[in-house]
């Protein structure tokens, strides 16, 4: 009531917010359409002048896959913290902001690295030098402490690597490399076809939220849009199904051999080779650190 004469129009206008904030329409044409917004602004910055993308896609896989086999080796704090670091760098002087480029990363890393290093901080799974006395004989270690350290840093450092070379290499480029370096072909096919068909299932998904929100007035009963979903989900996992058969016979009909993942017009440049050659220090200096 307001001053005896009704309700408040501006408390009905919050309570209708509060109900457009918890619609679950709403909210999955939101994070829909930030997925699609997110792949398509991820592909600019392959297309930036910056140091990697300037990189030989097929020396630039070859160097990570070096730069990830040094993190899995490492075991030394320090030297997984340099490593992140380098990560760092290799961003700022890519042209990626150093903000998204965290983010991208520490959206995950904490979720699942930290769920599987958290209990070994504690001294019933790592004894040692006790840290923080918990009671019941339980106590943060300093071996505890360490150990989750360098997990959660290799974790880090490793996923860093992957979302540089993702960030900085156009998809197309990234698979023609793969082809040049022997991948196996169905195996390039399937990740073609894959990336190409999420964009447009992510668009058909869109297309079957928003249509329900603007056939929709006032609210709906949770069963029934329990009801709903179920049946959008089917729907959508039967038109991918004909759908990739279809795409199936037309690529046959059209002369596919599961030979064509294309050639590859790059050419190794000096500063690929001074590329290879400063992620070869890199790797032996790691490599040496850990056994001294």
């Amino acid at each position: 009531m307001r001053n005896g004469r009704g309700p408040c129009p501006e408390a009905g206008r919050r309570s209708g917010m509060r109900l457009w904030k918890k619609d679950f329409v709403a909210e999955t044409l939101a994070d829909v359409s930030k997925a699609m917004r997110d792949a398509v602004f991820a592909e600019e910055y392959a297309r930036r002048s910056g140091l990697l993308q300037a990189i030989d896609p097929r020396v630039k896989l070859a160097t990570f896959l070096a730069l990830l086999l040094a993190v899995a080796i490492a075991r030394s704090l320090p030297t997984l913290t340099a490593f992140y670091i380098l990560t760092l760098a290799l961003a700022a002087a890519s042209d990626i902001p150093i903000g998204f480029f965290v983010k991208r990363v520490w959206l995950f890393v904490p979720i699942f690295a930290g769920a599987v290093a958290l209990p070994a901080v504690f001294s019933f799974v790592t004894p040692g030098q006790p840290v923080i006395a918990l009671g019941a004989g339980i106590a943060v270690t300093k071996q505890g402490l360490l150990g989750a350290g360098i997990f959660v840093l290799r974790v880090a450092a490793s996923v860093s690597i992957a979302v540089l070379l993702v960030l900085t290499t156009e998809w197309h480029r990234l698979l023609r490399a793969l082809s040049a370096v022997g991948f196996p072909e169905i195996g390039i096919l399937v990740l073609g076809m894959t990336y190409r068909y999420i964009f447009l299932f992510l668009r058909a998904t869109e297309s079957m939220f928003l249509a329900r929100k603007s056939r929709t007035v006032g609210r709906t009963a949770l069963r029934e849009k329990q009801s709903w979903l179920g049946a959008s989900i089917g729907t959508l996992l039967g038109r991918s199904y004909h759908m990739s058969e279809e795409v199936h016979l037309a690529m046959i009909s059209r002369g596919w051999s599961a030979r064509d993942t294309g050639g590859g017009d790059f050419s190794i440049s000096a500063a690929d080779w001074a590329w290879a050659a400063t992620v070869a220090l890199i790797v032996v200096l790691s490599l040496t650190v850990r056994t001294a």
